[in-house]
């Protein structure tokens, strides 16, 4: 029987990635995940559009895309969208790879060859690390479900197109239907 070689942080942050190849570290475990699609990248770029314009005009953090991420001792993932409020950004090196911090909000913009199995464990090592909430959407099927922490387990509410994205404690005031986004 083979035993499995797990990375460190400092292993996972020297790696090179070669051209449509992207990592994640799970506990350890090197994550490899494709590209994302043309579709993808303009989903996630148009919600990226809306919480920056928001975020000007009512400045309270900061959204950045497809950054690597701290969650935990052996952990890294790279949400598709992250929202960090700005004090949770105070003192950090932000030349850092990854951050060394989790986001506030995760957004996860769900491809056709992602596992629903694989999706539950990220959302639980968002969770874990003090994500306050993380969304999943699912374009092809117009909808969307947010995780937020819950004892014993997470809560989640689904949402469909013709409802709105809202995160009232973090983003006071945002609101965008997912009609918008989902397209």
């Amino acid at each position: 029987m083979a035993t499995k070689t797990l990375l460190t942080i400092e292993q996972y942050a020297a790696l090179d990635e070669p051209v449509g190849v992207r990592y994640e570290l799970s506990q350890g475990d090197l994550i490899v995940t494709p590209s994302a699609s043309y579709f993808h990248n303009d989903i996630r770029d148009r919600f990226n559009a809306r919480l920056r314009a928001f975020l000007d005009a009512y400045p309270c953090g900061n959204v950045i895309s497809e950054m690597d991420m701290r969650l935990g001792a052996d952990t890294v993932r790279r949400p598709d969208i992250a929202f960090i409020r700005e004090e949770s950004l105070e003192g950090i090196d932000l030349e850092r790879v990854p951050l060394p911090i989790a986001p506030d909000l995760a957004i996860e913009i769900v491809s056709k060859n992602d596992r629903a199995d694989d999706l539950i464990l990220k959302v639980s090592q968002y969770l874990q690390a003090g994500v306050q909430a993380v969304w999943l959407f699912y374009p092809s099927t117009q909808l969307a479900y947010r995780y937020v922490p819950g004892k014993p387990e997470p809560e989640v509410r689904s949402a469909k197109a013709g409802d709105r994205f809202e995160e009232s404690e973090l983003l006071k005031g945002f609101s965008l239907p997912l009609s918008e986004i989902l397209k």
